[in-house]
């Protein structure tokens, strides 16, 4: 089990689809990753050299916010458009959708389960 950027990626799958595993890498990265390193796109992670991961590894560390400091910098943006109370903040604030989509129907993801009102059937 190759071990990237403190995540454990699966052995069984291909190189650019284990790399997906880690936040912040999706299948374009991944790709561009391995044509830099002169990886073949068919191999799989157990197949890979110890050299070849320590290159992959540096490689994610040397160039990518990846992982816990990825998640920390989208929650550090969040937290201050709230602390600015823009109109994007207060849509965070009260788990409304932020970009532009409708709330009388749908929404259901941000707002979580629909509350009954009572007297509301006519």
């Amino acid at each position: 089990m190759a071990r990237i950027a403190g995540v454990n990626i699966p052995t069984q799958k291909r190189v650019e689809i284990a790399l997906t595993y880690i936040h912040g890498i999706g299948r374009t990265r991944a790709r561009q990753i391995t044509e830099q390193l002169g990886i073949a796109p068919e191999r799989r992670v157990q197949d890979l050299t110890e050299a070849e991961v320590v290159q992959i590894r540096e490689t994610i560390d040397g160039q990518l916010t990846v992982e816990g400091d990825l998640r920390r910098e989208t929650a550090m943006n969040i937290k201050r458009l709230m602390d600015l109370a823009c109109y994007r903040g207060l849509r965070h604030r009260k788990g409304l959708p932020v970009r532009g989509q409708r709330t009388h129907t749908n929404a259901r993801t941000r707002k979580g389960k629909a509350k009954p009102i009572a007297g509301k059937k006519k």
